[in-house]
C-alpha cells in the first residue's frame, strides 16, 4: 500500500524546490506589504509625515529602496516587472499627490526611482554575497 503525504507543508525536493517558492512568495509578499505603506505614507497630508534626518527625498529613497530590496533578495526573478512597477508606482504617486494636499515634485520621482535601482543593487549584492558563503542556494 502507497502511503500518501498528508502534511500542509509541501516535501522539499532534492533542489530545494518548496524553499524556493517559499523565498520567492515571501520576497512578494514583503514587497506588497512595503508597497502598501509606501503608498499611504505618501498619500497622507505632509504634517502627518515625520522625516529623517536629510528631508523628504531620503525618505523617498529609503522608501523606494525597501520597496524592491525584498525582490532582489528573495525573488530576483520578478525583478523584470517589480522594478518597472516601483519606478510606475513613483511617478503614480507624484501624479495624484496634489489631491491629497501633497506637492509634486520631479526630484521626489527621482528620488523614488534611485531608491528603487539601490534597493535592487542592495538585494542582490546580498544575494549574491551569502550565495558564495554557501548560505543561499
Amino acid at each position: 500500500m502507497t502511503e500518501v503525504n498528508s502534511s500542509p507543508v509541501p516535501a522539499i525536493s532534492a533542489h530545494g524546490g518548496a524553499r524556493f517558492l517559499n523565498r520567492q512568495a515571501l520576497g512578494l509578499a514583503l514587497t506588497t506589504l512595503v508597497a502598501v505603506t509606501v503608498v499611504l505614507t505618501t498619500l497622507m497630508p505632509s504634517a502627518y509625515v515625520p522625516g529623517p534626518p536629510g528631508g523628504d527625498k531620503t525618505m523617498h529613497l529609503l522608501a523606494f529602496a525597501a520597496l524592491t530590496l525584498p525582490t532582489a533578495f528573495l525573488a530576483h526573478r520578478h525583478l523584470t516587472w517589480v522594478l518597472p512597477f516601483a519606478i510606475v508606482l513613483g511617478a503614480a504617486i507624484e501624479i495624484i499627490q496634489p489631491a491629497f494636499g501633497r506637492h509634486r515634485e520631479l526630484a521626489d520621482l527621482y528620488a523614488d526611482s534611485a531608491g528603487a535601482l539601490a534597493g535592487v543593487g542592495v538585494g542582490l549584492m546580498c544575494r549574491a554575497l551569502l550565495g558564495r558563503l554557501g548560505l543561499m542556494t
